[in-house]
C-alpha cells in the first residue's frame, strides 16, 4: 500500500485534522486533535472504496472488542466509533506513536525490552482469551508504544469468539506469523494458534526477520514462507545475547503439533519471567483482569459473530425497584430521630441538623447552670 496515497479526511464534529498517519488494506489513519477534552487522537477511516456490508460487519466487531477490552493498560484504549457524513464508519482512539513493526529491521531490539512487551502483550492476550476473544493477527506492526513508552496491542480488526468457525476474512492473515493450521486453512483461529504468533513476533523482534525468512533474494514470496512454515522447521535467532532459555521457549511456541506449544499465554509469561531473573531483571508484572471486568452484566464472552446487529441495550434494574416501596410485612420497628435526619430531602435534612445542633448547645449550657448552681449553693 506504500504507493497509494490516503483518502481525503473525513469531517467530524469536535475534531480538526491535522495530517495522514498511515495507509493500509481497508483503511487510512489520520492525526486529529479533539476540541474537548483536549488531546490528540488518532482516527481509523475505511475507505470508500472497501466499504459494504461485510466490511462493516468487520469494522463493528473491531470497535466493540476493543472498546470491551480497551481498559486493558497494553490494549489500545478506543474513545469513539461512528459514521463519518460521507458514510465511512470509523474510531476515535488513543494516539501511539511508536511501532515495533517500523523498528525491528532497523535496530537490534535489546533483550530485556522484548521480555518486557513479551510479558505485557501476552498479559493482554491472556485477558482477552479468558473473555472469549482471540486476536488473530498478532505481529510486530500491531504492537504500538504510547507516548510514555509503553507497548499495548492494536488492530483487533479480524477478532473472533473462541470456537468461532469463520473463514471468511482468512485471506486478511499476516502469514510470516501465521501457524501452520492457520496457513492450511484448518481452523479460523485458537489458543494455540495465537501462541504461535506470539512466539513468530517476540523471534522477529530479537532476529530483525521473519522466522522462516532467508537471506536470499527472491526466496520470500507468500508461497516459499508457507512451504516452510508448514515444515516449521526453527532456526535459532543468531543473536548471541539472547539466552538459550529464551531460545527454546520460542522453539516451544512454534512447534508443528499444536498440542505440544505452551497450552495458554500465562505459561509463556512466567517463562519470560525466568528468563528476566536469569538475567537480574525485575521481573515484568502479569496484568490480567478479574474475571467478568468488560461487562456490567457478566454475560460472558462475544457471540461467535461478534459484528452481528445489535438491537437496544436491555435494562439491568429490576423493574420492581422503579416502583413504590411495598409496606414491610416484617417485624415493625419505632421510627427515630435518625431515621427522619437521614431520610429527609436536602433543605429539610440541613434544618433538621441545625435544631439538633442548637438543642444540643440548649441542653449543655442547661447542665452547665445546674453544676455552677449546686456548687455555689455548697460554697
Amino acid at each position: 500500500m506504500a504507493g497509494r496515497p490516503p483518502e481525503r479526511p473525513p469531517v467530524l464534529a469536535g475534531l480538526t485534522h491535522v495530517r495522514a498517519l498511515g495507509r493500509g488494506g481497508f483503511a487510512d489513519v489520520f492525526l486529529f486533535e479533539q476540541d474537548m477534552p483536549r488531546r490528540a487522537v488518532a482516527v481509523k477511516v475505511l475507505r470508500h472504496n472497501v466499504v459494504d456490508e461485510d466490511v462493516r460487519r468487520m469494522f463493528a466487531s473491531e470497535a466493540d472488542v476493543m472498546a470491551r477490552l480497551g481498559a486493558h493498560p497494553s490494549i489500545v484504549t478506543v474513545y469513539d466509533a461512528s459514521t463519518s457524513a460521507d458514510g465511512r464508519p470509523y474510531l476515535v482512539m488513543e494516539l501511539c506513536p511508536g511501532s515495533m513493526g517500523s523498528r525491528y529491521r532497523i535496530e537490534a531490539i535489546p533483550v530485556p525490552e522484548v521480555l518486557h512487551t513479551g510479558v505485557k502483550i501476552a498479559s493482554a492476550l491472556e485477558t482477552a482469551v479468558r473473555e472469549g476473544i482471540l486476536h488473530r493477527d498478532i505481529k510486530p506492526s500491531n504492537i504500538l508504544t504510547t507516548t510514555f513508552g509503553t507497548p499495548v496491542l492494536a488492530d483487533f480488526g479480524i477478532a473472533v469468539a473462541i470456537g468461532s468457525s469463520r473463514r471468511d476474512d482468512l485471506e486478511a492473515m499476516s502469514v510470516p506469523w501465521s501457524a501452520p493450521e492457520v496457513v492450511d486453512y484448518a481452523t479460523s483461529g485458537t489458543v494455540a494458534s495465537e501462541v504461535w504468533a506470539l512466539g513468530a513476533t517476540l523471534y522477529t523482534l530479537l532476529a530483525g526477520r521473519t522466522p522462516f525468512e532467508v537471506e536470499t533474494a527472491g526466496r520470500n514470496t507468500r508461497d516459499d514462507l508457507i512451504r516452510r512454515i508448514r515444515r516449521a522447521r526453527y532456526t535459532p535467532t543468531g543473536r548471541p545475547d539472547v539466552p538459550q532459555r529464551l531460545e527454546e521457549l520460542l522453539r516451544s511456541t512454534m512447534e508443528r503439533d499444536p498440542a505440544r506449544r505452551p497450552a495458554s499465554m500465562l505459561e509463556i509469561v512466567v517463562e519470560l519471567q525466568r528468563v528476566q531473573r536469569d538475567l537480574d531483571l525485575m521481573p515484568t508484572p502479569l496484568e490480567v483482569a478479574a474475571e467478568g471486568w468488560t461487562t456490567v452484566s457478566g454475560s460472558g464472552a462475544l457471540p461467535a459473530d461478534p459484528g452481528a446487529p445489535r438491537g437496544p441495550v436491555a435494562s439491568t434494574v429490576p423493574h420492581e425497584s422503579r416502583r413504590a416501596r411495598p409496606r414491610s410485612t416484617g417485624p415493625v420497628r419505632a421510627a427515630t430521630a435518625d431515621d427522619e435526619l437521614f431520610s429527609a430531602p436536602p433543605a429539610r435534612r440541613r434544618g433538621l441538623v441545625a435544631l439538633v445542633v442548637v438543642t444540643g448547645v440548649v441542653v449543655v449550657l442547661g447542665v452547665a447552670a445546674i453544676v455552677a448552681s449546686i456548687v455555689i449553693g455548697g460554697l
